[in-house]
């Protein structure tokens, strides 16, 4: 196998296992160098106070294989607006084998016009807001559009991470890589979906999150004006 060049993009704010899910899984292969991407060399933290160390700046950054935008809490809404961040996505993708996000990261590939005529995965709350962006959002945990592999909410990230593995690697590589890590999920509650969940734990969440999702939504409408987006 040829050695692989995988970007993650981290910002303040990110979510720490947006990021962390899907990195466990695509550094497996020993030909495999993975980076931690911002503008500088400064310790970001994320969204529930976990300091990550860049490994690379955008400046210093190689041609990457893999790009990929996990999603943030609140401070995701700056990072959409975010030139230099919208900028160095641009570039990289344009190159890149593949042009990925985790979570509401599709939502900052959207910003920076980079997923408009795909598929695409989000979190189940803001499919929407994707939508709103120019994106043909599926209700996927996993969505293949072309180069564009995207994940649903968080813990899609580890999915994710298998799936595109196979993608670059080959299924027994990916397999291995599950075994390594004794992926079998049990989870103790079947309440991973709205679905599932139920409609009174929804609407507790989606309370709790409200000033997230109003945040998101203002961001996303400003976005639908500097793209020249009607709602849909």
């Amino acid at each position: 196998m040829k050695p692989l060049q995988i970007g993650f993009l981290i910002y303040h704010g990110v979510i720490q296992l947006d990021v962390m899910g899907a990195y466990q899984v695509l550094d497996f292969p020993p030909n495999t160098t993975t980076h931690l991407l911002w503008k500088t060399l400064s310790p970001v933290v994320s969204n529930e106070g976990f300091v990550f160390t860049p490994t690379t700046s955008f400046a210093d950054c190689p041609s990457l294989d893999v790009i990929c935008v996990p999603g943030g809490g609140m401070s995701q809404v700056d990072a959409m607006q975010d030139a230099e961040i919208l900028d160095f996505l641009k570039q990289q993708s344009a190159t890149a084998q593949y042009v990925t996000s985790v979570c509401t990261g599709s939502m900052i590939l959207a910003a920076a016009e980079l997923l408009q005529g795909y598929k695409a995965a989000c979190h189940w709350a803001f499919r929407d807001q994707l939508a709103m962006l120019g994106v043909d959002v599926v209700p996927q945990r996993v969505a293949i559009d072309r180069n564009r592999v995207t994940a649903a909410g968080v813990t899609s990230g580890i999915d994710f991470g298998f799936t595109l593995l196979s993608l670059l690697c080959g299924e027994s590589i990916a397999k291995m890589a599950q075994l390594m890590m004794e992926y079998v999920p049990e989870p103790p509650f079947n309440a991973g979906s709205p679905e599932a969940a139920g409609d009174e734990i929804v609407q507790s969440l989606m309370q709790v999150g409200q000033p997230i999702l109003d945040a998101f939504l203002m961001q996303t409408k400003n976005t639908m004006a500097h793209l020249n987006l009607h709602s849909q």
